[in-house]
């Protein structure tokens, strides 16, 4: 059943929106853009929608885009099977090549398409542009009993560090920057960097007001298995206890980690969203109740 709004309705809606963007005019929300919400057109067009509307209200956004499921698709078609090692996919240098084609060609140029269409001035960029980010070559850890073993994984990098200039000289001439995790090291290799990492440091060397990391889950709990057990906020020190005591595990683990690297480099507050809500952004921007689950300091 469809619910109907009334005009007093929308009227309170957009008054309870106010306050926020009153906050955050004039701020720099680094957006890590991934997961389903990469693969459903419909979510597509409601995330853009979403930016949209942050930089119509004058907020600074700044898009960095993943695109694992449009590499492995792309490999597969070329007949080369993807492997991974702790998370981390093995790239020899054809495949950094592909990784860079698709990520910085295909993918970006369509996000950068989208946002033009709805009226939005965005550019397109990777991390080599401009020396934006160098990189240098980052091993998987693999345990194995009990002990701890680097394995090289190829052309997969790990951000060395950040030139942020390029950026807020776009910011400043009104463009929304859209950026593709690919960095470069000193001896001109191009590396494959994992999109929660890069945006982290992205937002870290921006002093970034927000870091939205869209994910596909709702965000974290003490029990996965308890649905009462959510946890919306989450101060730096609980968030590394609740590490250490595995309370999170798994894949939520490189993402909280993604938010208290973004901290102790800069940015006020982290948040882990869940992409597949139609409109997550502007729920975790405009409303009291936000969505997800928030790192914030001590």
């Amino acid at each position: 059943m469809i619910k109907i709004f009334s005009a007093e309705d929308k009227a309170s809606i957009l008054v309870e929106a106010l306050p926020y963007i009153r906050e955050f005019y004039g701020k720099t929300v680094v957006i890590k853009y991934g997961g389903n919400a990469m693969v459903s057109e419909d979510l597509k067009e409601k995330i853009m929608q979403d930016i949209s509307l942050m930089k119509y209200v004058g907020i600074r956004p700044v898009m960095i885009h993943g695109g694992g499921s449009g590499i492995t698709g792309f490999l597969n078609r070329l007949g080369k099977q993807s492997e991974f090692i702790s998370g981390l996919r093995v790239t020899d240098e054809e495949t950094v090549d592909i990784v860079e084609m698709v990520l910085a060609g295909k993918i970006n140029s369509e996000l950068v398409t989208r946002l033009n269409q709805l009226g939005i001035r965005a550019v397109g960029l990777s991390g080599k542009d401009a020396n934006l980010v160098r990189a240098q070559k980052k091993f998987a850890t693999v345990y194995q009993n009990h002990s701890e073993e680097k394995v090289d994984v190829g052309f997969v990098g790990e951000v060395v560090e950040v030139n942020s200039k390029i950026i807020e000289d776009l910011l400043n001439q009104n463009y929304v920057p859209i950026i593709a995790p690919i960095g470069v090291d000193s001896e001109g290799k191009s590396y494959n960097i994992n999109a929660d990492d890069f945006a982290s440091a992205i937002a870290g060397a921006l002093h970034a007001e927000k870091f939205l990391l869209l994910t596909d889950t709702e965000g974290v709990y003490k029990n996965f298995e308890d649905k009462t057990s959510f946890i919306s906020t989450l101060t730096v020190s609980e968030a590394k206890s609740y590490i250490k005591k595995g309370i999170i595990s798994g894949g939520m683990i490189p993402k909280i980690e993604a938010c208290l690297h973004a901290i102790d480099s800069g940015t006020n507050k982290t948040h882990i969203i869940d992409g597949r809500v139609p409109h997550s952004i502007i729920l975790e921007m405009f409303t009291s109740q936000g969505i997800g689950t928030q790192v914030v300091k001590d």
